[in-house]
């Protein structure tokens, strides 16, 4: 870890401060919490990324085409699954394809749509930052696989309420 660890748990002090001067800290400190471990992931993943020329938004558009399968998908499909704008789906493939990882295609039945195809190169690619991601757990550390499982679960949950998915 880049800083020193604090010999105190700061959330943990926060909560305790909301608590006696606004109210019930529980949400805060969940909230507080998920932001902080967040930036933790985001550093890690990026950290174990960045040798490989990609970012995590381009590394999961890479193994969404991989699991695709024709390996490739149009591009609409592509925002639905990563849930993203349609424009942000636009830069990436753009990012991607610039690099050779992916190409463009007309959709064969539609003219209207684009594929996105992975491309050699782009599984290759895909292959090395996988390795490069999973060696660190994407960065998640300190929880046993139930506990990870069990986390993922609840997230899930939150997710659902807001509308992410149905079941």
């Amino acid at each position: 870890m880049s800083q020193r660890a604090l010999p105190f748990d700061p959330i943990a002090r926060a909560a305790e401060l909301w608590e006696n001067q606004v109210g019930p800290s529980t949400t805060m400190a969940a909230v507080t919490s998920i932001m902080r471990v967040q930036q933790v992931l985001q550093s890690a993943v990026d950290s174990a990324l960045r040798p490989h020329g990609l970012t995590f938004a381009r590394y999961e558009a890479l193994v969404l085409l991989t699991f695709s399968k024709r390996g490739s998908l149009p591009m609409r499909v592509m925002g639905e699954r990563l849930q993203l704008h349609p424009t942000s789906v636009t830069n990436i493939v753009d990012r991607l394809e610039a690099d050779g990882l992916v190409k463009r295609l007309p959709h064969p039945t539609d003219r209207r749509t684009t594929l996105a195809e992975i491309t050699v190169a782009g599984r290759e690619r895909r292959e090395a930052a996988t390795k490069a991601v999973t060696e660190i757990d994407f960065g998640l550390r300190g929880l046993t696989e139930r506990q990870t499982a069990q986390l993922t679960e609840l997230l899930a949950k939150v997710r659902k309420a807001v509308g992410d998915f149905e079941d």
